[in-house]
């Protein structure tokens, strides 16, 4: 139930002679509320020119009549009210909304709106595609703001190429400021609040051969004595990346670390879809939540499929921050930074939402916690896979706590920025093990995961 009381006015004008249109449906308006967006949900019944249904919780009833389409909707404990009047074009809706809200119905005030159609990706007949796509601008907030890049379809996959953190492409040449810029959004035809985003990471692969990180240590992972001893001095540093044996070293190694390397393992750091009303006007792409974000997970990697519940129509799938390798807990406030060249598939979970981010891999599926604190972050991703195990598998408070105190992994996964990260990882073997309940006509795989 939104926070104000309902009456609504909707008029819908069409052209003149032209055949009434079929709205029955779910649709999702996205209110310009003072600039902030804000998504409200529409459900239409037709019958004739009788028009039934629901609008953000409040039920409404109107008429098509002469090319106009005219419906009331009433919260009957409030006095607040909305004038709508727009257009229909296909599966979208544009126009105006006088709103007055319970508390200042004396005052209301006018916003533009629109609504689309929640068309299931079933309907479209084409088959999946590969979208080749080249950046020109790249982001540095999560936001529904900004117009997506691209429309694509559930099934396509898209291959593409990401800046580093500091804006710098494959040549070192900047294209943006830093801070994360990324790559997108992507706009994916039939998302829409309820369903859950699937993007699977097909391929990452190193584009250049030079890297850069630092040498300090973040607060979080440091102590009064570590800190003195490094007296707070951090330099940049640069690593060679030997794309042929994929290895990392450092260029100007100290004394002790002439013959250090690592092998490379090429993630995304952020990867993301618009947050949604919350969080106003948009988020910066160091921060991170419910919506995915600047992880820095290191298990975000080729081969991982990356769940995210969707806050806004299409998603507005966003990724970038790509790394050659990194630690657990990005403990230096970086990894080693650089571009990368991407390809993903994503998918849509219709009417499927999970109860926070996830991530899986070939052997395990895996929680995203993401709070102020580790304390905080370990709890959280508790939480969310306690709400998905029983979502799934109907597992009782009693019966999560015995597979949490004998199959649980956790992994610190980020200490660097605003939000700590506490993964928690269960093995696909042990949930294997679990009695899940059959869906009707589908039977019960034996291999857990999460797209079932």
């Amino acid at each position: 139930m939104k926070v104000a009381s309902l009456l609504v006015l909707a008029v819908i004008t069409l052209p003149a002679l032209a055949q009434q249109p079929t709205l029955a449906g779910k649709w999702t308006l996205t209110l310009d509320t003072f600039g902030t967006p804000t998504t409200w949900g529409l459900t239409l019944e037709q019958k004739g020119d009788h028009i039934t249904g629901n609008y953000a919780g409040d039920k409404l009833e109107g008429t098509i009549k002469d090319g106009r389409l005219t419906f009331h909707a009433k919260d009957p404990g409030g006095v607040g009210y909305e004038d709508v009047i727009g257009t229909i074009a296909g599966d979208t809706m544009t126009g105006t909304m006088v709103w007055a809200q319970n508390m200042t119905a004396d005052h209301p005030t006018t916003h533009t709106f629109k609504a689309v159609r929640d068309v299931p990706p079933s309907v479209s007949s084409a088959a999946p595609q590969t979208r080749e796509f080249t950046p020109t601008i790249f982001r540095r907030q999560y936001s529904s703001a900004y117009e997506p890049v691209l429309k694509i379809n559930p099934g396509d996959t898209i291959h593409t190429w990401t800046v580093d953190a500091g804006g710098n492409d494959s040549t070192g040449t900047p294209r943006s400021v830093g801070g994360n810029p990324q790559t997108g959004p992507f706009y994916v035809n039939g998302a829409m609040p309820g369903d859950t985003l699937v993007v699977h990471i097909r391929k990452l692969r190193l584009n250049r051969d030079w890297a850069m990180s630092t040498n300090s240590i973040v607060p979080r992972a440091n102590t009064p004595q570590l800190a003195a001893k490094s007296q707070n001095k951090g330099d940049q540093v640069r690593w060679h990346l030997d794309l042929a044996n994929n290895i990392a070293t450092p260029e100007k190694p100290g004394p002790h670390m002439q013959h250090y390397s690592v092998p490379v393992r090429p993630m995304l750091g952020c990867v993301a879809v618009a947050p949604g009303d919350a969080s106003g006007p948009g988020i910066r792409t160091g921060d991170s939540g419910g919506f995915g974000g600047n992880m820095d997970f290191n298990e975000v990697t080729e081969g991982a499929t990356v769940f995210l519940p969707i806050r806004v129509p299409g998603a507005l799938l966003f990724f970038g921050d790509g790394h050659a390798v990194q630690g657990d807990g990005e403990t230096t406030g970086d990894a080693l930074e650089t571009s990368l060249d991407v390809t993903v598939q994503v998918e849509v979970l219709k009417g499927k939402r999970l109860p926070g981010v996830f991530v899986e891999t070939a052997t395990h599926i895996m929680a995203v916690g993401l709070e102020g604190s580790i304390d905080a972050a370990f709890a959280d991703a508790t939480e969310t896979m306690s709400a998905y195990l029983e979502q799934e598998y109907k597992l009782t408070p009693q019966e999560f706590a015995m597979v949490l105190g004998t199959a649980a992994e956790y992994k610190i996964s980020e200490v660097a920025d605003r939000n700590a990260g506490v993964v928690l990882k269960m093995a696909k073997s042990k949930l294997a093990t679990l009695t899940k309940p059959e869906t009707p006509g589908q039977p019960d795989p034996s291999i857990p995961t999460i797209a079932h």
